[in-house]
């Protein structure tokens, strides 16, 4: 489990009561979507997100909850496809050299102040979020919401939720001049789990 103080510090309605991702038992994918000409011989990737951190604040009692921040390394993105390794290479060198621009860009970071809860049952709650995504430099709103399972210590929250690479300055993957390329809609799905700082 990651440390946050640095984090919560500069998020300051992040409160008592805060829940730290833990990455490693959480799962968050990208998928991408092949259009053109070659479409049915080409591949429509799964992206695993592996290096990211976070935490949220969040009072089961009083159905209330805090900010909530997630910090993702852009260079812990690898296609998780079962594929040939040229494939692999290729697709993760498109991905990182001409559409993320990982040197340039090394972190994607969300960031909601404000989280609506609503309680579904005894343990069950649904989390509307609609927070500041920074991806290639640009910051968009970006609405999300969450099923989230409360289970002791711990917070499991789980959805999807889709964006256009274009609205935040990316390229479009392309190659045999076009006639192989990926859709501009990326559908992100995420099951995140959070443990209560003691």
């Amino acid at each position: 489990m990651r440390e946050v103080s640095t984090e919560a510090a500069n998020h300051p309605h992040v409160v008592a009561g805060l829940y730290t991702i833990d990455s490693r038992a959480s799962r968050f994918t990208v998928r991408a979507f092949a259009t053109g000409f070659l479409a049915k011989l080409g591949h429509s990737p799964t992206i695993g997100i592996h290096d990211f951190s976070g935490g949220m604040s969040f009072n089961p009692e009083k159905v209330e909850a805090g900010s909530f921040y997630l910090v993702i390394k852009t260079a812990s993105l690898s296609v998780q496809d079962d594929i040939s390794d040229k494939d692999r290479r290729e697709i993760e060198r498109l991905m990182h050299k001409e559409v993320l621009e990982t040197e340039k860009f090394p972190e994607i970071r969300y960031a909601a102040a404000v989280i609506g809860v609503t309680k579904m049952s005894e343990m069950l709650y649904s989390a509307s979020l609609n927070g500041d995504l920074t991806l290639h430099g640009i910051t968009r709103s970006q609405p999300i919401t969450s099923r989230v399972t409360l289970l002791g210590n711990m917070l499991r929250a789980s959805g999807d939720f889709s964006l256009d690479q274009t609205d935040y300055g990316t390229n479009l993957v392309s190659v045999a001049g076009g006639a192989l390329k990926l859709k501009d809609r990326l559908m992100f799905s995420f099951e995140i789990v959070a443990r209560k700082q003691e």
